[in-house]
């Protein structure tokens, strides 16, 4: 039942990017935030970032903010390699969480942050954004309800430009650790296992190429693969987000179709339905480019500015998440053990397409560790 008093919140902000902002703007106008600090590491982006959200403190050191008694809960929005000690420094204060996915870039990483969140008993979620776009709300309540009957199969195709990739690639040192599947497909993956969160997930069989990414930063342009369930159902995956930078996506392009024995339900989320033709230069959605002058408007995940204000799937969801701490209110956000499963498969397909093999599910820690030597040994042997 909601609490009939609800809480007051004081939100610490780690990592004051994009996101960082866009959900400190939310958190400046729900009535239940009283405290609002911010870590960032660049000096520049946490004075501007802290001066438009009103924030109550700012420092460049997560712990110094963590430790402000004002603070009840946590967002970790830093860049996804950096996700781990933030998030067990808050599970240690015993800090509500909202964490940006992925929960880490390493499997084994991932395992034992989701073990810290269970251990410590703290509320954590992570934020898969699309969970709380409407159409995928009404797809889960068809698929729920068993209006398509057994889900048999299940397709999603996902196009993006070269944007994302790029950006991603140039803050890693690990280039290994980064691919289309772990850093995008992810969000198209957690959709679909959501949807199909009663079947047990039992092999998987992946392809990648690199043609177009692999000469530039080391990347990885598409994969697509195979995930068969332990009833007989499968899903089909292929991204790509190596597409030239003119491609109008802001972001994601995403077709789906879920087939059951009863009905079939396909989802157009490739945002064509309003499409943006200007020649001035543009100043909002993910790293703009000036050669780009065309846009599918909605294609950036988090939403669209209009008003001053973000509308659209974060702006939801972070209210939402602030519903959940202070009234109690259940949501649908994912939770870490999910996040970590979809970093397993994500993972999985990217060893799959390595090996060129069916591997099966899931995979562990251990398992990543030596499927990753059995690929180095493989690429040593071809050089």
């Amino acid at each position: 039942m909601p609490q009939k008093n609800p809480k007051r919140i004081g939100v610490a902000i780690i990592g004051a990017g994009r996101v960082g902002l866009f959900r400190g703007e939310v958190a400046k106008r729900h009535p239940q935030v009283d405290f609002i600090g911010i870590a960032e590491i660049k000096p520049e982006r946490a004075k501007l970032v802290g001066e438009q959200i009103g924030a109550d403190f700012v420092t460049a050191d997560y712990r110094e903010l963590l430790s402000r008694p004002e603070v009840t809960a946590v967002i970790v929005a830093t860049d996804e390699h950096l996700h781990v000690d933030p998030i067990l420094f808050a599970c240690k204060s015993g800090l509500s969480l909202f964490i940006e996915k992925p929960l880490a870039t390493d499997l084994a990483e991932s395992e034992r942050v989701m073990e810290a969140i269970k251990k410590s008993g703290v509320d954590a979620v992570v934020g898969y954004t699309q969970r709380f776009r409407r159409r995928w709300l009404a797809a889960k309540e068809k698929v729920r309800t068993n209006q398509l009957g057994d889900v048999t199969l299940v397709t999603s195709r996902a196009f993006m430009n070269r944007l994302v990739a790029l950006d991603n690639y140039k803050r890693t040192k690990e280039p290994s650790q980064i691919s289309p599947m772990v850093i995008s497909g992810t969000h198209a993956l957690d959709i679909v296992m959501w949807m199909m969160e009663a079947k047990k997930p039992v092999e998987m069989y992946a392809r990648s190429v690199d043609k177009a990414l692999g000469p530039i930063c080391q990347g990885t342009d598409a994969t697509a693969g195979m995930i068969t369930f332990e009833d007989g159902a499968m899903y089909h995956s292929s991204i790509s987000w190596a597409l030239p930078v003119i491609w109008p996506g802001a972001v994601y392009s995403l077709d789906v179709g879920i087939v059951g024995t009863e009905g079939v339900l396909t989802i157009d989320d490739t945002h064509r339905d309003i499409v943006l033709a200007t020649t001035q230069s543009q100043s909002e959605g993910y790293a703009p480019d000036t050669s780009r002058r065309v846009d599918f408007m909605g294609s950036y995940p988090p939403g669209d500015m209009a008003f001053g204000e973000l509308r659209g799937p974060m702006r939801e969801e972070t209210e939402q998440w602030f519903n959940r701490l202070a009234m109690g209110l259940p949501t649908q956000h994912a939770t870490a053990a999910e996040a970590h499963n979809r970093l397993m498969l994500t993972k999985a397909f990217d060893l799959s397409a390595r090996l060129k093999r069916a591997i099966p599910l899931p995979i562990t820690p251990e398992d990543e560790k030596e499927l990753t030597q059995t690929v180095k040994t493989r690429l040593e042997k071809v050089a």
